[in-house]
């Protein structure tokens, strides 16, 4: 077994402290992506804010899924053998 075979045995591992991480974690990296986007937009005089804006948002959004989906046992959307919240055919 090759070291990526290796690497992708524990990448469920990974997946689940990063989302770990991201739950607890939340607000502060929240507040890293707006002072990063901030930083940007000081230095680019404000002329792309609008993409920097949506760029944060998306950013806060995936972070925020992926802290959703180490809340759940199997990384859906609701408890095990659902879907959204509705059980599985």
């Amino acid at each position: 077994m090759g070291w990526l075979d290796k690497l992708r045995g524990k990448s469920g591992d990974l997946k689940d402290k990063a989302g770990e991480f991201a739950t607890e974690h939340s607000d502060k990296i929240g507040d890293g992506l707006d002072k990063a986007g901030g930083a940007v937009n000081k230095v680019t005089g404000g002329r792309f804010e609008d993409k920097i804006d949506k760029a944060t948002d998306k950013a806060k959004e995936g972070v925020d899924k992926l802290g959703d989906e180490a809340g759940t046992p199997d990384g859906g959307d609701g408890p095990e053998g659902t879907e959204g919240g509705e059980p599985k055919p």
